[in-house]
């Protein structure tokens, strides 16, 4: 019997004595639905879109794809104001195209992961508009309540603040109570200390696992508890992550509870009970080693992958990313994986936020992700080093700038169309149809273009994952740090293999490697020989070297 094509991949052994798995030697790759490709030309990417362009995404040798909220949602927060669980936007297609992209996508070796948001629903999913009827209406206790303070004027109940600006919480004058938003007004928390929460979230998860879903990337999982009590969090120490500091308060109350890892453990159970290769991947948004390493669990019984936003929030340079991976390897549990990310739909794309619009240095931090040990996660346009096209204020669509003044704060950029082709609507929709989101300049920057060329950053986004899959060093290989000047970064992995980074604007020489160059981000580099006596390398050069015997 011929192997499924999305399990032929699977191998066991490996160097560090971790399990092999498809999700730890692969390759994951995030999908902004409404950008990726639109199928009937109305502007706005949708699933037949995705099916359309599959055969790029096994070309380039992605082994996952997760897709940002494909659930129906007045898109306040762009589907993460979800009012139905268990169906699909009709903007993005139907539940029969959704089965027709997971059968597809497994067709060619490729698992499709769901994005799903336990911490708030959109105020109109049927359990919120049933919970404002009054106190006692069935579906009350599903959100968060609280009570008014006793001061003058009345006050909400603590001072914990949204993520988008603002009081978290939300006065509802007819009963007499705020309702807690850690995000937008319109997005209310789930009380996840009720038990019905819980169950209903357990129907969710079996509702999309019988119908080929392979896991999900859980939004804001370390929020969905909050404090029993409603205690005030308290203010930054000078020791606590600039961004901790400049948000205000430290979020220990009104979210990052201990309780969290009791859900995290329920769904790992029910993940695993039919299939041990579902999976479930944390946007563990917490700025602390200590805090992130629990989110695995003890045994591997919580998360698979938690996102490390310490690497994301890092300055591109070597010193600080090299502490950090070393860190992470030093933390993390013998059993556990770490996971590798540069750019999202949140944090900006890697090409500007790590490389200032220099795809040179882009291509240095797409060679990194993609020989660190762990498993890493391209964002959809990262493999060609899509840049993010300047956005008008005035038509940003993205609700945080506008709700924290902040322009800055609008994510507008790094969500706009794929760049597939150099024609008119850039091959992710028709020349006569208006993109929900700007173009960018597509004739500068696409992906049929840069797949003609040998040299491009699609090639060699292309190349690194070819090797990856063949060479055991660079899925399951140990990391060790190797001796390397100021500025640069370098690394072993395994027994026959290293990376040598320069992240400065200055040469430098890397003693010690002797070997093969395999792959460059100077792709003139490959194939040439490196002397121990010195691996030079220019500003922003990285090289992937196979060690001499």
């Amino acid at each position: 019997m011929a192997a499924d094509p999305a399990t032929a991949r699977d191998r066991t052994g490996g160097g560090t004595g971790v399990p092999r798995s498809w999700w730890r030697d692969g390759v994951l790759y995030q999908i902004y639905p409404r950008s990726f490709a639109d199928s009937d030309g109305d502007g706005v990417g949708d699933l037949r879109g995705i099916i359309a362009r599959l055969d790029h995404l096994e070309w380039l040798g992605v082994d996952g794809i997760w897709l940002n909220p494909t659930m129906p949602s007045p898109n306040d927060d762009w589907g993460y104001d979800v009012a139905d669980y268990c169906g699909v936007h009709p903007e993005l297609g139907t539940l029969e195209d959704l089965d027709a992209l997971v059968a597809e996508a497994r067709a060619r070796g490729i698992r499709v992961l769901l994005d799903l948001v336990p911490n708030h629903t959109s105020d109109r999913h049927p359990w919120f508009q049933d919970a404002l009827t009054s106190r006692s209406a069935r579906h009350r206790d599903f959100y968060v309540w609280g009570d008014p303070a006793e001061t003058s004027p009345p006050a909400p109940p603590n001072n914990w603040l949204s993520n988008f600006g603002g009081s978290a919480w939300q006065w509802h004058e007819p009963t007499g109570q705020y309702y807690l938003n850690n995000f937008l007004p319109s997005q209310p928390d789930l009380n996840w200390w009720n038990p019905e929460v819980r169950e209903a979230f357990d129907d969710v998860l079996r509702f999309w696992f019988a119908r080929g879903i392979a896991g999900f990337r859980i939004d804001v999982c370390h929020a969905i508890v909050n404090d029993r009590e409603l205690r005030d969090d308290p203010a930054p120490t000078p020791e606590d992550h600039p961004v901790v500091r400049r948000r205000g308060l430290k979020q220990v109350f009104s979210m990052n509870r201990p309780e969290v890892h009791d859900v995290l453990r329920r769904w790992r159970a029910l993940a695993s009970a039919e299939d041990p290769e579902r999976i479930l991947v944390g946007e563990t948004y917490v700025l602390d080693l200590d805090q992130l390493m629990p989110f695995y669990g003890e045994g591997e019984d919580e998360l698979h992958l938690a996102f490390n936003f310490l690497f994301i929030h890092s300055e591109f340079a070597a010193a600080p990313l090299r502490t950090l991976v070393e860190q992470v390897e030093a933390h993390l549990p013998a059993t556990s994986w770490p996971v590798w990310t540069g750019s999202n739909h949140d944090a900006r794309r890697l090409v500007e936020r790590w490389a200032g619009g220099d795809e040179r240095r882009a291509r240095t931090a797409l060679l990194m992700l993609l020989t660190l040990r762990g498993t890493p996660f391209l964002y959809y346009g990262d493999e060609i080093a899509m840049p993010e096209p300047a956005i008008d204020p005035e038509r940003a669509l993205d609700p945080v700038g506008r709700r924290t003044g902040d322009p800055s704060r609008a994510r507008d950029g790094c969500r706009t169309p794929m760049q597939w082709t150099a024609e008119p609507g850039a091959g992710f929709t028709t020349p006569e149809a208006t993109p929900w989101e700007p173009l960018g300049d597509a004739a500068a920057c696409n992906v049929a273009a840069q797949r003609e060329d040998p040299g491009s950053t699609l090639r060699l986004v292309r190349d690194l994952i070819a090797l990856r899959r063949r060479t055991e060093a660079l899925t399951a290989g140990a990391y060790a740090t190797l001796p390397a000047p100021e500025g640069a970064w370098a690394w072993q992995r395994g027994e026959g293999w290293a990376v040598a980074l320069n992240l400065s604007d200055r040469g430098v020489v890397v003693e010690g490697i002797a070997g093969t160059v395999a792959v460059g981000t100077d792709r003139g580099r490959d194939g040439t020989a490196v002397a121990a006596a010195g691996l030079r390398l220019g500003p922003w050069e990285g090289v992937l070297v196979e060690l001499s015997a």
